[in-house]
C-alpha cells in the first residue's frame, strides 16, 4: 500500500504574495495546493487545529490592515508604535496552533521576535555579535532617552541603533551619532508628527534635534528598545554593504547583497541590490574565506533548529575580512526569483522551493531529523548530517507614502 501524499497548510494572509509564492512551490512540487488559514480567522478563534500529517508553515502577518489592528490595537496600520502589544498578540496565537508537522517552532519565533532575547541567545553561542548592553544576564533597562544617553557614555558607544525589541523591516530603527559639542544625529524612517505620534514612512530623514530624537525614543520606549554598536561595514561601489543571507535546514542557500548610502540598508527604504559575486571576490581578495561567512550566518540559525527556514541579516566589516550577525529574521525569505547559491543544494530554486524540497525530506517527528544536502561547491565541504540537530517579521508594516577572521568579534 503507497503512503499518502503529503500536504501542506500555512497560516498567513490569503491575498499576500509570500503565500501565493508558497502555494506555487508546492504545486510545482506536484502537490495539492496548500490549504490556507488565515491570520485574521486564527485571531478571532484564538488558535487553529491541523491534522496530523498536515506539514505547517507559519507565514508572517504583515501587509494586512485588519490584522494588523487586531495584533497591535491601533486603527492607522502606519503607526510604529504598539510593537509590544502585536508581539504579546502574536506569540498567543502561535501557541493557539495545534497539531501539524511544524515547520517553525512557537518558543523560537517567540525569541526571533524580540532582538533582545535573540541577541543573547547568538551570544552566548559564540555567534558574533555586536556588543550590545540591552542583552543577556546584565542587561539594562531603558526608559526612554535619558537611559540611552546615558549607556551611550557608559559603554563608549558614540555611534549605536536604537531598535524597537519586536520591530521589523526596520520600522522604528535609529542610526544615531553623537558628536564633539554635545551634537547629535539619528537617521530614521521614523515621520515624526506634530502631535508627537510616530509614522512609518519610505523616506529616510535626518533629525539633527536632540528634542525631536528623545521624543521619538521616548515614545517607542513603553515597547522596549534595543541597542546595538553601530559597526562600520564594507563597501561596495563607495556605498554600505551587507547581506541577508536565507538558511534552510541549516544551509546557507540563497543570499542577496544590499548597498545604500545611508545606514539603513532595507530595498523598501531605497537600499539597492549589489553585486554578489563581487562581494565574494572582494572576501577571498582580503584573505578570508566566503564559506567561513557563511558559515556564520549557518552557526546563528543553528540556535534555532526547530524552524526550518531563517533569513540572517550579516553584517561585513570594513575590509571584508570580518563578518557579525545583525539579526536573524523569521520572515526573511522573501526574495522573489532569487535562485540557490552554488554548492547549496537549491541551485535554480527560488527560497520557497527550497524550503518545500526540504521539508518533503523531514522524519514524522520533525525538523531536529533534517539532513541538509551536501556541499558540492567549491570551499564548501559537506557538513555532517547532525549539523542541524545538535546545534540549538520582516515583512514591513504598511507604509507611509510622503577563516577564522571571519568569526571574529567585531566589535570596534
Amino acid at each position: 500500500m503507497s503512503e499518502p501524499r503529503p500536504r501542506f497548510a500555512v497560516v498567513g494572509n490569503p491575498e499576500n504574495r509570500r503565500v501565493a509564492l508558497f502555494a506555487e512551490a508546492v504545486r510545482a512540487a506536484g502537490l495539492p495546493a496548500p490549504r490556507v488559514v488565515p491570520w485574521l480567522e486564527v485571531l478571532r478563534a484564538g488558535g487553529a487545529e491541523f491534522d496530523a500529517p498536515e506539514i505547517v508553515r507559519v507565514d508572517s502577518p504583515g501587509e494586512n490592515a485588519d490584522v494588523d489592528r487586531l495584533l497591535r490595537g491601533a486603527e492607522d496600520p502606519t503607526r510604529v508604535e504598539g510593537s509590544a502589544r502585536w508581539y504579546a498578540g502574536f506569540t498567543a496565537a502561535l501557541r493557539g496552533l495545534r497539531g501539524g508537522v511544524r515547520l517553525d517552532d512557537p518558543a523560537e519565533l517567540a525569541v526571533l521576535f524580540d532582538k533582545r532575547r535573540c541577541h543573547a541567545v547568538l551570544d552566548a553561542a559564540g555567534v558574533p555579535v555586536p556588543a550590545s548592553p540591552t542583552s543577556g544576564e546584565r542587561a539594562a533597562p531603558v526608559h526612554g532617552w535619558d537611559d540611552v544617553r546615558a549607556l551611550m557614555a557608559a559603554h563608549r558607544m558614540p555611534r549605536l541603533f536604537v531598535k524597537p525589541a519586536h520591530g521589523s523591516s526596520a520600522s522604528g530603527v535609529l542610526a544615531v551619532e553623537s558628536g564633539g559639542g554635545g551634537r547629535i544625529r539619528a537617521t530614521t524612517s521614523v515621520e515624526l508628527a506634530p502631535d508627537g505620534r510616530l509614522f512609518n514612512s519610505l523616506k529616510v530623514r535626518r533629525y539633527e534635534s536632540e528634542r525631536d530624537i528623545a521624543a521619538i525614543v521616548d515614545a517607542l520606549a513603553p515597547d522596549g528598545l534595543h541597542l546595538e554598536r553601530w559597526l562600520p561595514k564594507a563597501s561596495q561601489q563607495g556605498r554600505a554593504a551587507d547581506l541577508r543571507v536565507v538558511v534552510v535546514g541549516g544551509r546557507a542557500t540563497h543570499a542577496v547583497v544590499r548597498t545604500s548610502r545611508r545606514p539603513l540598508t532595507n530595498l523598501h527604504l531605497g537600499g539597492a541590490r549589489g553585486d554578489l559575486d563581487a562581494a565574494r571576490q572582494a572576501v577571498e581578495a582580503a584573505g578570508a574565506r566566503w564559506a567561513d561567512l557563511l558559515d556564520v550566518c549557518e552557526r546563528a540559525a543553528a540556535c534555532f533548529p526547530r524552524t526550518l527556514c531563517v533569513g540572517v541579516d550579516l553584517l561585513p566589516a570594513v575590509g571584508w575580512r570580518r563578518a557579525a550577525v545583525g539579526e536573524v529574521n523569521a520572515f526573511g525569505d522573501l526574495l522573489p526569483r532569487l535562485t540557490g547559491l552554488p554548492g547549496s543544494g537549491a541551485e535554480g530554486m527560488d527560497t520557497y522551493a527550497t524550503q518545500v524540497a526540504a521539508a518533503l525530506r523531514l522524519p514524522a517527528r520533525g525538523l531536529p531529523g533534517l539532513r541538509p544536502p551536501a556541499r558540492t561547491g567549491p570551499g564548501r565541504p559537506a557538513l555532517p548530517d547532525r549539523h542541524a540537530a545538535e546545534h540549538h517579521r520582516t515583512d514591513p508594516h504598511q507604509k507611509r507614502t510622503g577563516s577564522p577572521d571571519a568569526l571574529a568579534r567585531p566589535d570596534a
